[in-house]
């Protein structure tokens, strides 16, 4: 019965538009627009939907100013439906994302960033042991201090964005791994290295921006000793297994430095080895830890935001 009164309501339509001498309505046949009623069985409709005036003007334009019939065909087994010429169909309005206030400056730590050191103490840090951090603190900056060792976070982290700036000493002192030499370790065993790399030759892995002994930096665009330089860094952290602890995805890490992308979405293959080749092993969330590698390095305005 109601696929006569639907094809009954398509005849009658069409008949009064040739009484009144008026173009005929536009059909629409499954998001297309075809020609008379001959293109539409009345066994496969599955519905109809008739638009006057700016409705139609709206979506279907000009041409549909004396109406538009939408027709919907019965949908066929194993064959997805046509598109829609309507647009609103692919629009998402729900599950709008957080509203974050961006930094002032280049730099600056959004309104949802963990705040790790600004510049004036080491409350969120402690030694590698978990004694109380020793670095020096001044001028808003923090400097490895002779004999103090690493530092890491108090918290722990999984998939974060990093923001740290760190500073090679203005005195130029030894060469190669021996200058201006730290690093910056992701759950304290994931190396972003940090060294003095401007015009000193070292292992290409091994310089500034590398992923230590595992990446070498797409390009070197560090600045002179004693200048301040960024890291911005997404780190991904790795997936195991929760039954058998084997590795499942591992670690991946993006890094721009002072503003050029130098890691681009790079698989890190295990744990930062000095000698040896990397092996991943079971771990959680872990700190981010910073080197004392006998260098006066300075670091400030470090943040994270977890993702």
């Amino acid at each position: 019965m109601k696929k006569i009164f639907i094809l009954f309501l398509l005849i009658t339509t069409f008949h009064l538009s040739a009484q009144d001498k008026k173009p005929d309505p536009v059909i629409v046949l499954d998001g297309k627009i075809v020609r008379g009623l001959n293109s539409i069985n009345p066994n496969n409709i599955e519905s109809v939907q008739i638009l006057y005036g700016k409705d139609a003007v709206d979506k279907y334009g000009d041409t549909a100013r004396n109406g538009v019939i939408v027709v919907t065909s019965k949908p066929k087994p194993g064959i997805p439906p046509r598109e829609s010429l309507d647009p609103t169909v692919t629009e998402v309005w729900d599950l709008a994302p957080m509203v974050v206030t961006p930094g002032k400056n280049v730099g600056d730590a959004p309104s949802d960033a963990i705040l790790l050191f600004v510049g004036t103490d080491l409350t969120e840090w402690t030694n590698s042991s978990g004694a109380v951090a020793a670095w020096d603190v001044k001028d808003g900056a923090m400097t490895v201090a002779k004999g103090a060792g690493g530092i890491k976070t108090k918290r722990t982290f999984g998939d974060i964005q990093l923001h740290i700036e760190w500073r090679a000493p203005a005195e130029v002192k030894g060469d190669g791994q021996g200058r201006g030499n730290s690093g910056i370790f992701f759950h304290e065993q994931y190396e972003l290295q940090v060294l003095d790399s401007y015009e000193n030759q070292t292992y290409s892995n091994g310089q500034a921006g590398s992923i230590y002994k595992q990446s070498i930096p797409l390009v070197n665009v560090c600045k002179k000793p004693g200048e301040w330089q960024a890291y911005d860094v997404v780190f991904i952290a790795p997936r195991f297994s929760e039954t058998t602890g084997r590795i499942i995805a591992p670690a991946n890490i993006t890094v721009f430095q002072n503003g050029v992308l130098i890691q681009n979405h790079v698989e890190i293959t295990g744990p930062s080895q000095y000698k040896g080749l990397p092996v991943y092993k079971l771990h959680g969330k872990g700190s981010i830890s910073l080197q004392d590698h006998g260098n006066p390095v300075s670091y400030r305005n470090i943040w994270v935001r977890e993702l």
